[in-house]
């Protein structure tokens, strides 16, 4: 038996309007579950006494809510199998099929159905029980109208919410889906070791140069494990400054330091139960690294100001470089322990100049996500076009061919339909095969420039030709990372950094202390 009410608060839980008979008669002329809208909140009540299934039934309508019927457990297995159903209501004593065992059946056939149990002979034991089994709650008779009432809510609002919740994984799995494009055999091997490595709880160590797509893998590693339920938290190591790394990671206690006006979760908490992605994990400090090392060994974590107390985390790493991190280990900056700790799964990311199949695969991709993003009916490249993005080099990797589509989708006229090699970039058209900086320039600084103003040309130039991509300027620079945004904090590119005389380290000042400026002095003398 099932009905709706138009003007119940629960029409966002009835979506389907369907009219039958009453009780079990009624299923053979259901519509195909198939067909039903996956968060319609179809209520399900199975009860071997037909004056508790009538009563509960009308009880249930009143509250808008769309119920199907049964006076017999093997009637209402039926009706699970042909119904989306949202939240089955059912008598734990039952002959020939029982309550535990539709709760068993609907937690195999629909998952994602919630279970609510009720019987005459409620005990500790019994409640305990089905709860292991997956039951969302548990009533005892004679049944109180208003208790009941209130599970039902409950049950359909958290069933719901699951429901939307597991299509918007979806829909968001479906495009990363789509953004993890190649066919190329590199980036296939790729792919292979990432999909096998996913469904474990080893750590993963992401290997590749800058716009490779590691986040992306790391993403994929995450949606495709049993975390995926859980929170995927990206951490840019580079990007922050190693004076308040630490306390981002690991969180900290009100008081722990000036302006600690509250305590505050790290993003290990804030990833738990599901993945930590550390990237560029080469440009932490030794200090963090110790941290690191504790929570891949002991699980735990300890914020800042906490006095040594401890908390239990369950996060799974991923972590990725640009680096080698052994010559960062040979070279002391990196630790031997945690670098082996890390590198349980090493992956190598393959550059874009490695996988030119795979640039007319991603230029397309990207074409149709920018057409779509500013409303123009562009199909894809001019054939010159894709020779010329197949000929470059690609030092940006994906991320620069990502950017230079974006470019041309805005920059194609309206009424064209195909990007040409015009609304390409000046380095991309005029590239050869095999370029990988094309259109580089020299620069030439007057004698006398102080070293500082020298070196914030440089940094400013090569930002300039990466599109801003800093971690690319500091491989091309062969600098850190954490460098380039060290330098780009200071006010002017012609301010000095001055020595402090006493500890022989860099300090930012703009009013040098005459002791530092005697210091100079006497090294420029000498």
């Amino acid at each position: 038996m099932w009905n709706q009410s138009a003007q119940s608060p629960f029409r966002r839980f009835a979506a389907a309007q369907v009219d039958g008979p009453s009780g079990a008669s009624g299923a053979a002329s259901a519509e195909d579950p198939s067909k039903r809208p996956a968060d319609a909140g179809i209520v399900l009540v199975v009860d071997d006494e037909p004056a508790i299934v009538e009563s509960l039934t009308k009880i249930f309508q009143r509250e808008g809510m769309t119920v199907l019927s049964a006076t017999d457990g093997n009637t209402g297995l039926d009706l699970l199998r042909k119904h989306r159903v949202g939240v089955l209501l059912t008598d734990l004593m039952m002959p020939q099929t029982s309550g535990m065992d539709l709760l068993r059946a609907a937690k195999t056939i629909a998952p994602e159905t919630e279970v609510v149990l009720m019987t005459a002979y409620g005990t500790v034991e019994t409640a305990v029980d089905a709860m292991k089994e997956g039951a969302y709650d548990f009533v005892t008779k004679p049944l109180k109208r208003a208790h009941v009432v209130r599970i039902m809510r409950n049950a359909l609002e958290k069933q719901t919410l699951l429901v939307e919740n597991r299509s918007l994984r979806a829909q968001l799995s479906e495009k990363r889906r789509r953004a993890i494009i190649g066919t190329s055999l590199s980036w296939r091997r790729t792919m292979d070791i990432v999909m096998q490595a996913a469904p474990s709880e080893a750590t993963v160590l992401l290997l590749g140069e800058s716009g490779t797509g590691k986040e992306l893998l790391a993403r994929a590693l995450h949606d495709n494990s049993v975390r995926a339920r859980g929170p995927f938290i990206a951490v840019n190591c580079a990007a922050i400054p190693e004076s308040i790394l630490e306390g981002e990671l690991f969180g900290y206690e009100k008081g722990a330091f000036t302006g600690a006006t509250s305590a505050r979760d790290g993003r290990f908490e804030a990833a738990n139960g599901g993945t930590l992605f550390l990237d560029e994990i080469g440009e932490i400090s030794r200090h963090v690294q110790v941290k690191l090392l504790r929570v891949l060994q002991e699980g735990e974590i300890e914020r800042l100001g906490s006095g040594g107390k401890t908390r239990r985390i369950d996060v799974r790493i991923v972590a990725a470089t640009n680096v080698n991190l052994a010559d960062e280990v040979k070279a002391g900056r990196f630790r031997e322990d945690l670098f082996y700790r890390l590198n349980v799964i090493p992956v190598n990311v393959p550059p874009l100049r490695d996988r030119r199949d795979d640039v007319p695969l991603l230029a397309q991709h990207f074409v149709q996500v920018y057409s779509e993003k500013n409303g123009k009916a562009i199909s894809g490249c001019s054939p010159t076009a894709v020779e010329r993005m197949s000929e470059y080099g690609w030092p940006g990797n994906v991320r620069e061919l990502e950017n230079a589509i974006e470019r041309a989708v805005v920059l194609t006229r309206a009424g064209h339909t195909v990007i040409d090699e015009d609304a390409l970039p000046r380095e991309i058209r005029d590239s050869t095969p095999g370029t990988a900086i094309a259109g580089a320039t020299s620069l030439t600084f007057p004698l006398g420039m102080p070293l500082a103003e020298i070196e914030m040309r440089v940094i400013h130039e090569t930002l300039r030709h990466t599109r801003g991509d800093k971690r690319l300027t500091a491989k091309l620079l062969g600098i850190a990372t954490r460098t380039i945004y060290r330098r780009l904090e200071t006010p002017e590119p012609g301010d000095e950094l001055i020595v402090d005389s006493a500890s022989g380290s860099e300090i930012d000042s703009d009013e040098p202390t005459p002791e530092a400026i005697g210091s100079l002095k006497q090294r420029d003398d000498g």
